[in-house]
């Protein structure tokens, strides 16, 4: 597994009560169901691929990545600032922070500066780390983010 899906498996799996999901239906009638007609051409099944991307996000529950690394940072002996170091978030998610790591986690995420561990690439990786956590439903606050 990446080490970017280690991160996302690690917070979205320990999110339990700060996760919330949510569904929707499809008629207004509970365990009813809808037959699909065969689609006709590539057009239609490419539009139908994206409506069922689309319901699968929504079907996905949200985690509230804030809420679950505070969680863990209480939990913690050491004192770890998560929202601005990528080595404390790695750590507080019990995951290799190594350089090598690091360098790893830059590659997957198309760093294209030094992968040197300077300070340049650890907060690019923490934001980039950030964003693809809330595009993948993570509830994360806009500061960190941008």
């Amino acid at each position: 597994m990446s080490i970017f899906g280690n991160i996302l498996n690690k917070i979205f799996h320990r999110g339990g009560a700060a996760a919330s999901t949510t569904s929707t239906t499809t008629s207004g009638t509970p365990g009813a169901t809808t037959a699909q007609a065969p689609l006709p051409d590539a057009s239609s099944a490419a539009a139908a691929g994206t409506a069922a991307q689309a319901a699968d996000q929504a079907a996905r529950p949200v985690v509230d990545v804030e809420e679950v690394m505070n969680g863990l940072a209480e939990k913690n002996s050491q004192k770890l600032n998560w929202r601005t170091s990528i080595v404390d978030l790695m750590k507080l998610l019990d995951l290799d922070s190594s350089l090598q790591a690091r360098k790893e986690l830059a590659t997957e995420l198309g760093y294209s500066g030094a992968k040197d561990g300077s300070a340049e690439m650890n907060l690019w990786l923490h934001k980039a780390v950030m964003k693809k956590l809330a595009e993948n439903g993570g509830k994360v606050p806009a500061e960190l983010k941008d």
